[in-house]
């Protein structure tokens, strides 16, 4: 492990966090801090630099997110190794310059990000008139702390909205509001430790953010094995974990939808065990096949289920507006830990938009829209890549979201398959990362999202990977013929 030392400027527009990433990210880059370094732990660090846990561990977030470090279980987080030579770098004497990597030499025309959305269906004249509505003189009070669990009249609208869609049963005042999924969790970890230990279930793979969030608040976290129906219960209770986390609406990566069956057997081990369910119900709003599940929380009459969702798919990232729905008890350990004198991390005006953006109906008549969209982009997707690559690949995942995993037959590892489709300028993505046992993981699978790119975008990019993958490139009519029925579903 080592000291981290740097000046941090509280009068720079520049957060704290981003000071502090850019500065370990460059001391990484340039090789200063070598490849198995251990950082400070949140703890450590914030100590040490006199600053909050929370600005540590944003920083913490955003080097793991681009690949920098990486988080080892009950170790603590490491300096991944980098080909330096391939990446930016920068001349103390001649200031910043960049050296273009010869990986980006081949420009990106696609990119099958997950997470991406399609901004160009985002309300934006709705949603400035509304913002302008929020800022006249008699919202002057929104230009202030506001409520630290978040603005009332928009927790209103979220249970009520989370009752119509989901089955939810909670009144606004369990709602709490915050910046992202990872922020509220990092204030649920403080609670969990005090009623149900620190052994928690993950599903194995499961979303690598939220195992770093466990990690660094020193849960020991245990990888619990997928079934064709979700987590297995049985290695669950082997576990002897009091907590879980799961995403039984989509379960990700794999984006199987657990069952009514499984659903009620997983709320029978909460009450066995005197246990907690975090339930992150994310991209719930987007499902294909079939009629909606009732939420876990719906169905738990005993109150030991934590609900999570986020606006960042469903309308824009950059709000960063989550919401967390805590049971009675939490709720109650919540206020006595006084949290309420923490300041809120979403902008008051924001919060008002969403929640006049709610009431008016126009939120209802978005998701509507955005279903639409987002099912025209997963058919137009699935359907290129059944008609070029045909039995080559196996497409895993597709009854909800806005990713799929594609499983691709030709011989190549994850690491040639994102490779050889980087050279033909389409980027797609590792899924080993998820897996808290990197041994077990897939080898010949990638990531596809495919929020971020218009139906014709996919399907060249599409065209593009076969190329890519198998060396051949499709007719030309035939992939006219590709697009138009595409564009046509």
């Amino acid at each position: 492990m080592i000291d981290i030392m740097m000046m941090l400027d509280d009068k720079s527009d520049k957060p704290l966090y981003a000071q502090l990433y850019q500065h370990i990210k460059k001391e990484i880059v340039n090789g200063k801090i070598a490849a198995n370094t251990r950082l400070p732990s949140i703890r450590a660090l914030s100590s040490h630099l006199h600053i909050s846990r929370n600005t540590v561990e944003l920083a913490y977030h955003q080097l793991i997110a681009e690949g920098y470090v990486q988080s080892k279980p009950r170790s603590g987080l490491f300096v991944i190794e980098l080909e330096l030579e391939k990446l930016p770098t920068l001349s103390p004497s001649k200031g910043p310059t960049l050296e273009i990597s010869k990986q980006e030499e081949t420009p990106m025309r696609y990119d099958f990000r997950y997470g991406n959305v399609d901004a160009a269906n985002f309300p934006l004249t709705t949603w400035r008139k509304l913002s302008i509505q929020s800022l006249q003189p008699e919202h002057a009070a929104l230009f202030s702390y506001g409520d630290p669990q978040g603005e009332p009249e928009l927790r209103y609208e979220i249970a009520k909205y989370l009752y119509d869609s989901r089955g939810v049963n909670c009144s606004p005042e369990q709602i709490i509001i915050g910046a992202g999924i990872q922020y509220l969790l990092g204030l649920l970890c403080g609670l969990l430790r005090i009623v149900a230990g620190n052994a928690l279930g993950m599903e194995e793979p499961g979303y690598d953010g939220v195992r770093a969030i466990f990690h660094h608040h020193g849960f020991d976290v245990h990888p619990i094995e997928l079934e064709k129906n979700g987590l297995s219960l049985k290695q669950l209770y082997a576990s002897e974990s009091r907590i879980v986390y799961i995403t039984p609406s989509h379960q990700f990566p794999y984006g199987m939808v657990m069952p009514l069956a499984k659903r009620m057997q997983l709320l029978t081990w909460a009450n066995d065990k005197n246990g907690i369910i975090i339930e992150d119900d994310y991209d719930s709003e987007f499902r294909y096949v079939g009629k909606p599940i009732p939420s876990l929380q719906s169905l738990d009459t005993n109150h030991r289920t934590v609900y999570l969702g986020t606006f960042s798919k469903s309308l824009l990232p950059s709000l960063r507006i989550a919401y967390m729905v805590l049971p009675p008890a939490l709720l109650e350990l919540h206020h006595k830990q006084d949290y309420r004198l923490v300041d809120h991390t979403v902008s008051m005006i924001h919060q008002h938009t969403l929640a006049l953006f709610m009431s008016k109906g126009h939120w209802d008549a978005h998701i509507r829209k955005m279903r639409n969209v987002y099912h025209k982009k997963q058919t137009a997707l699935i359907g290129a890549i059944r008609q070029l690559m045909g039995e080559q690949t196996s497409v895993i995942g597709q009854a909800a979201g806005l990713h799929i995993l594609l499983r691709v037959h030709n011989g190549m590892n994850e690491q040639e398959l994102i490779h050889t489709a980087a050279e033909e300028g389409v980027r797609v993505y590792a899924v080993s990362p998820f897996w808290a046992q990197r041994a077990k993981a897939e080898t010949s699978m990638v990531q596809i999202g495919f929020g971020g790119l218009t139906i014709e975008e996919i399907v060249m990019g599409v065209q593009a990977l076969q190329h890519a993958w198998f060396g051949t490139t499709p007719h030309d009519a035939g992939s006219k013929s590709i697009s138009k029925n595409s564009s046509d579903s």
